[in-house]
């Protein structure tokens, strides 16, 4: 079970049918969405030009409360959003999304799944032209280019595509103007953007699990810096940003994405399994059942078990009524853990087991799946890990932003097993990476196994007088 957080997600909607609910098909859709973020979420609707929009915190069924979505009427356009937290952390009102804003030219609204590298910089020099910020995320540095490159530029379109110019890092944004829906995913195509039709509504989403869970059409994957800009007229794409260098995060294979997604032409459930296999041919041991760390170890077990003829069964059970953002609250960690997660004894018990997670980022997490499975009789326990070693920090998509955070970065793979109590440990070899995801036609980023870093990420630091954190 990693410790990582997970990225947002980000889904926007344009009907063609004024007759459509479109908030209610927006709410429905977040649902798809809401393992990418658990502290909170929101919702926008463009009607005839005016935005109304609600956030708070919380799962969806919190954060968005019957009667307060039935407040913003309906339209045609729609943004929804889930939010995560950085480290943690207590997300602020003011940095959930999405955010809206009014400006010379009408309303804006925005939603963000990114991290800019270039932050600082940005900020210092919109507020040298006197910029006054209401939170310290990205989002409001994107919507404040907007604005202003909006003042001289014919159309949002323009806009739009002067101040993604300005960006650095990795970003995939929904946005609606008073009668438009566009998407923008970063050069780099580090964070995964796709489009598709629900109805007789064109969707942009983090993730095409949103299409097959609302009976809908998945298109295609928006491309590494394309624009979508979908209006009255159909659905417009701008590729003068397209065909760089192209960087999309291992870790929507590994872990962020849901297993029903296809990212890129890549079936993710498919990537997990075939990470399973090479694990079993890495680091085969003699074992008598496999099982996989609930939720994004369980393809990559049944990969181990496929491939090396052990019994797959399940050896964990997670509590389902448990969030992420549960473990914000202020109890020890291992009592949390023992709530969130807990052994099946009849099927480990006085047996060998080989137990998969997706990865390791402190530690703590791995040490108490191994105590819980001696404690529920396993005779040993082989830890395998469906990925590298996690050694360098993240500066483009989890808030990992710190070695300190990494067990990997200060110690070896036999000195991580002897702190879990394991039998065994075994990693996913960085060599391997590649044939996850081999379909893909885009390369891959794999810095927070090898410190290769695909840009610059020198100004990244989260510790400024803004208080920066990672946004969604």
């Amino acid at each position: 079970m990693s410790e990582l957080h997970d990225e947002c997600g980000v889904i926007g909607l344009y009907s063609t049918d004024t007759s459509v609910d479109i908030v209610e098909e927006t709410y429905l859709s977040l649902y798809a969405l809401q393992h990418r973020g658990q502290v909170g979420a929101g919702i926008a609707v463009n009607q005839n030009g005016t935005i109304r929009y609600y956030k708070d915190h919380g799962m969806i069924p919190e954060a968005l409360p019957e009667k307060e979505l039935a407040r913003l009427g309906n339209g045609r356009i729609a943004l929804g959003h889930v939010k995560y937290s950085s480290g943690g952390t207590q997300v602020d009102h003011e940095n959930l999304a999405p955010l809206v804003m009014r400006y010379i030219k009408g309303q804006l609204a925005l939603c963000l799944n990114g991290a800019l590298t270039n932050y600082h910089e940005l900020r210092e020099e919109l507020h040298q032209g006197a910029a006054i910020f209401q939170s310290n995320g990205d989002t409001e540095i994107i919507a404040y280019l907007i604005a202003s490159a909006r003042i001289n530029a014919s159309t949002i379109e323009e806009a739009v595509q002067q101040a993604v110019k300005k960006l650095k890092g990795a970003y995939a944004i929904a946005l609606m103007s008073p009668s438009k829906l566009i998407g923008v995913r970063d050069p780099m195509g580090i964070r995964p953007l796709c489009y598709g039709k629900i109805g007789t509504s064109y969707v942009i989403a983090s993730e095409s699990c949103v299409f097959d869970s609302m009976g809908g059409e998945f298109i295609r994957d928006i491309e590494p810096g394309e624009m979508l800009v979908i209006d009255d007229e159909g659905v417009h794409s701008y590729r003068e940003n397209c065909g760089g260098k192209t960087a999309i995060c291992m870790f929507e294979y590994i872990f962020f994405s849901r297993p029903d997604s296809v990212i890129n032409g890549v079936s993710v459930n498919l990537s997990r399994q075939r990470a399973g296999r090479l694990l079993a041919q890495q680091h085969p041991v003699e074992a008598d059942v496999v099982c996989g760390v609930p939720d994004c170890g369980i393809e990559s077990a049944i990969g181990y078990a496929m491939e090396s003829g052990i019994l797959y069964a399940t050896g964990l059970i997670k509590n389902k009524y448990i969030g992420r953002a549960f473990n914000n609250r202020k109890r020890n960690s291992e009592y949390l853990m023992r709530i969130k997660l807990n052994a099946l004894k009849n099927n480990v018990n006085g047996k060998r087991v080989i137990v998969i997670d997706d990865s390791i980022v402190k530690g703590k997490t791995s040490r108490h799946i191994v105590s819980l499975l001696r404690q529920a009789g396993a005779s040993e326990v082989h830890m395998r890990i469906a990925s590298p070693p996690f050694r360098c920090p993240c500066y483009l998509n989890s808030d990992t932003t710190s070695k300190e955070n990494l067990i990997a970065a200060t110690k070896t793979t036999e000195e991580i097993c002897a702190y879990m109590g394991a039998d065994s440990l075994g990693f996913l070899s960085v060599e391997s990476l590649k044939e996850l995801a081999k379909e893909s036609n885009l390369s891959f980023c794999d810095a927070c196994f090898t410190g290769n870093y695909p840009l610059d990420v020198s100004d990244t630091s989260r510790e400024d007088k803004y208080s920066k954190k990672i946004e969604s």
